[in-house]
């Protein structure tokens, strides 16, 4: 039911007719389990990376600075120091203080902070501190998998369960469903794809953004030069093995089923997607897969969802290609019927009515849908019938492509921005210098926000609603974008201070993802991860991520047991407050992509190592109103340089207006250049070059001083 709240993040979600019926939860509603006593010393319940921001928030009425002390795990003070007082933070509704223990970078296993007499959770510092969450957040989505059994040899037997929906009885299957009455007089093989959510529908605006999400993951890093942590063997997935990174293995699930949604050649609305499938009614709790007996429906076809299709596929036909052309190829040519069904139907909404048995998803503005599917199709294929929608659009000059509240299902206007922003492409460099503006102007939003508050969150104030977590995590996704567009560190700094908040340093000292944390989400809304509905039944497994504080309580659990609740501290972990505790794939899909973020940096002990280079800027050609020069970059260093970025600030008036073999951008007089796939790599002894074109007022002056990743060269 996770779609039931299905306005725009920027308007806030509305109450819905079905919070009262017993249908929704199968007659349950239990009272939630009892809170856990919480330290009023608030970490990240898993810990901190050695090189990384480390913060704790402490509730006090005090109004004087505290004195706290890390000690490790024999009780020996290994560091201390003094807290600074905030005062009232607004969105916890507490008074609080902060403690910034940033500069200790010993590693170890048991530390606790005390402030005040109050101890923390215990916690550690490691630099591996995140790959076990890298894996684990990612297998949520083979638990999630429809139409395939899920192996006990892969998930452990209390989560294997045989295939669901695949005709089986009682289940009447996905692979021969029949529209809903009036929308089509035939049957589709929609099998396979991720269920959305605690329930069993599938919907493909929800599943889009999911599957892009989990491709981008890997593109980011493989242009870092750190997609190994993400290649084939690397997940608990039956397809390891295969010659294919295992991400891209399981977005295939997901991206086969979205194509299986494409309406036929030869049927009317032939290219469009159908909006999603589900049960006719609402599936009880609780309800494992295979034992689903209700009559499965697809739902009519709406341009949001086709427009998805087009965008996810497009990313798939790129960043597949190196694995399956063949795939790639099939991709690519749904991608491209979906674009021009797409602009021939316009304006075929998902209404907000369609909500008896799944969520609605209901989308009546499509203008960013389009802007992200012609920045897909566009950063793809580099033909100028997608380039000229892309430029056309009201979006790529919006300042709303990116808002303090994020972007979602309904609001995908910043994907094409990110893509556009760090895929290469044949726009203008103004045009990408200011396209990349407006992602680090968004981080800095997110940043402010973050500094703004006791507990360091990158969501407004009044942006705790249904999903919250999912928001946060996408937040944190721009301020890491940021961090690789600028080199600046203090944008990774405010993605893993968002981990910090994800994993216990909140309102509430809650860990909101199953089995991290020593007081962890454990009951979250799912029809067959139940077992405070049915003993025999598992919680969550680990990795899941809850939903997340809505303050606008749109269930009855959340109703009775929340009431008045400052918005940071409206959840409750019970299967029955699906406004709060759900599982999603959109929820999951941002958390695996920072995750993956914040362990590439940790899974070798830390930041690759300060480069040692020598740069060559050679002026080869000079006029008077312009010039161009060759950059050569040699790494005298004794390790090799995947993935480099080289800055520099011109001392005179030069403007870069163009350049190649690499990707090079300007704000003022600054200059960052970036390797492009086939100089990626730089081994030792070794050079990479590079040359740019520019206009010039006056005299031609040589930059001073070059950096490379941020470690000055010779």
């Amino acid at each position: 039911m996770h779609a039931f709240t299905s306005l725009r993040h920027h308007s806030r979600p509305l109450a819905v007719a079905l919070l009262t019926s017993s249908l929704v939860l199968g007659g349950l509603l239990t009272a939630p389990t009892a809170a856990a006593a919480t330290s009023a010393v608030r970490v990240n319940q898993v810990g901190y990376l050695p090189d990384g921001p480390k913060r704790a928030t402490v509730v006090t009425t005090s109004t004087q600075s505290l004195t706290w002390q890390l000690r490790n795990a024999s009780g020996t003070v290994v560091s201390s120091g003094s807290t600074t007082p905030r005062g009232a933070d607004t969105p916890s509704g507490q008074s609080v203080q902060v403690a910034d223990f940033s500069s200790y970078q010993d590693t170890g296993s048991g530390y606790v902070l005390t402030v005040d007499g109050s101890n923390s959770d215990p916690f550690d510092i490691r630099a591996n501190l995140y790959d076990g969450l890298r894996s684990d957040s990612m297998a949520f989505f083979y638990h999630q998998r429809s139409g395939i059994a899920v192996d006990a040899s892969l998930v452990g037997s209390a989560y294997a369960h045989l295939a669901g929906h695949l005709g089986v009885a009682p289940n009447k299957g996905d692979t021969s469903v029949p529209c809903q009455s009036g929308v089509c007089d035939y049957t589709q093989d929609v099998r396979g794809g991720w269920y959305d959510a605690g329930d069993h529908g599938k919907y493909v605006v929800n599943g889009g953004i999911s599957a892009w999400l989990v491709v981008n993951s890997f593109e980011r890093a493989k242009r870092a030069g750190k997609d190994a942590a993400l290649g084939d063997s690397t997940l608990r997935v039956p397809e390891r093995g295969n010659g294919t990174p295992d991400v891209l293995d399981e977005a295939r699930w997901e991206l086969d089923f979205l194509m299986r949604m494409q309406v036929p050649v030869g049927k009317p609305y032939s290219g469009m997607a159908f909006h999603k499938i589900h049960d006719a009614n609402w599936t009880g709790i609780p309800t494992r897969p295979e034992q689903d007996a209700q009559q499965r429906e697809l739902h009519r076809p709406s341009t949001a969802a086709t427009l998805n299709l087009a965008a996810s596929a497009a990313q798939c036909a790129r960043v597949f290609r190196p694995y399956d052309a063949a795939y790639a190829d099939r991709c690519l040519a749904a991608a491209r019927r979906a674009w021009t069904a797409a602009q021939a139907n316009p304006a075929m909404y998902a209404p907000d009515s369609d909500s008896t048995g799944g969520g609605a998803y209901g989308d009546a503005r499509v203008t960013d849908e389009f802007y992200w599917a012609a920045a897909e199709l566009y950063a793809t294929t580099g033909e100028s019938a997608y380039r000229d929608a892309v430029t056309s659009s009201s979006w790529h000059t919006s300042a709303d492509a990116f808002t303090s509240y994020g972007f979602g299902w309904a609001d995908t206007a910043a994907l094409g921005r990110l893509t556009l922003a760090t895929v290469p492409n044949g726009l203008p460099a103004s045009d990408l210098a200011r396209i990349r503006t407006s992602v680090t102007s968004a981080a800095d939003g997110h940043l402010s926000r973050m500094a703004a508050q006791g507990y360091a969150v990158p969501i407004p104030a009044d942006g705790y609603f249904w999903g919250s977590n999912g928001e946060v995590a996408g937040n944190a996704i721009v301020m890491a974008v940021a961090g690789e567009l600028t080199g600046n560190g203090r944008y990774r700094a405010g993605a893993l201070e968002t981990m910090d908040y994800l994993l216990g340093r909140n309102a509430i000292g809650q860990s909101y993802v199953t089995g991290y944390g020593e007081k962890d989400s454990r009951n979250q809304h799912h029809r067959f991860w139940a077992h405070q509905s049915d003993a025999s039944l598992p919680n969550p497994p680990a990795g899941s991520l809850a939903g997340g504080p809505n303050d606008d309580l749109q269930d009855p659990v959340a109703q009775e047991k929340l009431a008045g609740c400052a918005p940071a501290a409206c959840y409750v972990d019970d299967i029955g407050s699906y406004s709060t505790n759900e599982v999603a794939v959109n929820w999951n899909a941002p958390l695996a992509w920072l995750t993956a973020y914040a362990a590439e940096r940790t899974s070798t002990g830390g930041e690759q190592p300060a480069a040692a280079c020598a740069v060559t800027y050679k002026v080869d050609n000079a006029w008077s109103d312009g010039f161009t020069a060759t950059l050569t970059v040699k790494n005298t260093g004794q390790s090799a340089v995947s993935g480099w970025q080289l800055t520099w600030s011109y001392p005179g008036s030069q403007r870069v207006t163009s350049a190649w073999n690499a990707t090079v951008t300007q704000s003022g007089a600054a200059v960052v250049a970036r390797n492009v796939d086939w100089n990626r790599a730089i081994a030792p002894g070794a050079t990479a070059s590079f040359g740019v074109q520019g206009s010039l007022s006056g005299t031609n002056p040589s930059p001073a001083a070059f950096a490379l990743n941020a470690s000055p060269c010779d």
